[in-house]
């Protein structure tokens, strides 16, 4: 079977793009964004991501920003407060703001790293805990992510890119869940691609227990 690194084959990636557009005219309230920012950008960041701590809280290594989450009791409250949202993360967060992808600047970051063969659960993200709004920046290796609705198990995929935006919005974020399946390759039409190491920051709004 071929296998590919990022878009080798330009009709391949017509396909991949095409995946995505049929997956947000049928989820409401999800948004792909390609692009989202410049290569140099994208090198920075991974840059200054791997430079800063990682944590072994899950069987991927995660870094917490602006407030700590709790995941065994699916909870964040004042106490959990571990600062602002770092400098270098600023210049996104207002930008996400500013273009009304969110209602205000996220106060919250989970920075994800998946190696090759890593993935997590299809889930959604704790309702009672963050806001109507989960935007996900993509780094390094691209990934299918897979959709699936609660009510009526229907499945969609999407591809994400390096430096691609994902917006989960309305049914997306509430209805839908996502999740990324614990592969070493993507199989796209009989041709495979090799996934390498993703870094994930995700950017969120807290809604704080009492």
């Amino acid at each position: 079977m071929e296998q590919f690194t990022l878009f080798d084959n330009p009709q391949i990636k017509t396909e991949l793009l095409a995946l995505n557009d049929t997956a947000m005219a049928h989820i409401q309230g999800l948004q792909y964004i390609p692009e989202y920012i410049t290569p140099q950008e994208h090198d920075n960041l991974l840059e200054i991501v791997n430079q800063e701590e990682w944590l072994n809280d899950l069987k991927r290594r995660v870094q917490h920003y602006g407030y700590r989450y709790d995941y065994k009791v699916r909870s964040i409250d004042y106490s959990m407060k571990i600062g602002d949202l770092p400098q270098w993360t600023m210049d996104i967060a207002q930008r996400l703001y500013q273009e009304g992808h969110i209602k205000k600047n996220p106060e919250q970051l989970i920075v994800n790293e998946y190696f090759a063969g890593q993935g997590i659960a299809n889930h959604v993200d704790c309702k009672p805990c963050f806001g109507d709004t989960i935007i996900s920046l993509s780094l390094g290796s691209a990934c299918m992510m897979d959709f699936k609705n609660k009510k009526t198990k229907e499945n969609y995929e999407v591809f994400l890119e390096p430096r691609s935006l994902v917006v989960l919005k309305e049914d997306a974020r509430y209805i839908w869940t996502h999740g990324i399946r614990p592969r070493k390759t993507d199989k796209i039409n009989g041709a495979r691609m090799k996934r390498t190491t993703r870094i994930s920051l995700t950017f969120r709004n807290i809604i704080l227990q009492k």
